[in-house]
């Protein structure tokens, strides 16, 4: 009884820390997606108001690939967002299987935007990871963003780590302060939408059995590996 009696308050103390954590992630979300979404509503606003001939001009365009921009930030952190609280409740069926690295990330960096910074892929061999694709690729791709902010070349270096596992490092834009944990109310916002990207990856590479870390200045990203099979040769037969 004694050392229930004494352990509640620490209980307490862990609770009321956690709501406060998670008061201060939802403040951080809330104020990303407010500022852009007021951005998109004003410029809406100002265009319904301009005449035929005003929205068809430069003033026009500019004002509609700033409301085009500001949709897109809201769309990208609300998408991040809801992925995370689904991944937190176990919300999102994992299905696993053998996914070749070298094309997976091929594949992602055949759809990046023309503007978006250079990535380069260091594989020195074939490797396969024991993964669900869809969650691999937005978990990839949030990684590619951090590594690349503020339009810094990207680094991706693929190989084992010879117990069973692949590491994908990433290198580029150091990594801030804060390192994996959530952002808060406070915490730097980012202009293209991708703030809650960290949250995404790590929680990805935590159901996917894996793990991601912080590691000299790159973000590592590790995951089981599976036996590598050779993409099937395309058929020449009509």
């Amino acid at each position: 009884m004694e050392r229930e009696q004494a352990e509640q308050p620490e209980t307490g103390r862990s609770r009321e820390a956690d709501a406060n954590d998670r008061s201060g992630y939802l403040g951080f979300v809330a104020h990303e997606v407010r500022n852009p979404l007021s951005t998109a509503l004003w410029t809406a606003e100002l265009l319904t108001r301009m005449s035929p001939e005003e929205r068809g001009g430069a003033r026009g365009d500019k004002l509609s690939a700033m409301c085009l921009r500001s949709l897109s930030r809201v769309r990208q952190l609300i998408e991040d967002h809801f992925l995370c609280e689904r991944l937190d409740v176990a919300g999102i069926p994992v299905r696993a299987e053998p996914l070749r690295v070298g094309e997976l990330i091929d594949g992602l960096l055949e759809r990046r935007a023309a503007d978006a910074p250079p990535v380069s892929v260091e594989l020195d061999e074939p490797l396969a990871v024991a993964a669900d694709r869809t969650l691999l690729e937005r978990a990839v791709e949030a990684l590619l963003a951090v590594a690349g902010s503020e339009g810094t070349p990207v680094r991706v270096v693929v190989r084992p780590d010879g117990e069973g596992r692949v590491s994908l490092w990433f290198s580029g834009h150091a990594p801030g302060p804060a390192g994996l944990e959530d952002p808060r109310k406070g915490s730097p916002s980012d202009p293209k939408g991708r703030a809650l990207a960290l949250p995404v990856a790590r929680r990805v590479a935590a159901v996917l059995r894996g793990a991601l870390a912080v590691s000299e200045g790159d973000y590592v990203l590790t995951l089981p590996r599976a036996a590598y099979t050779a993409a099937p040769e395309p058929s020449l037969e009509p």
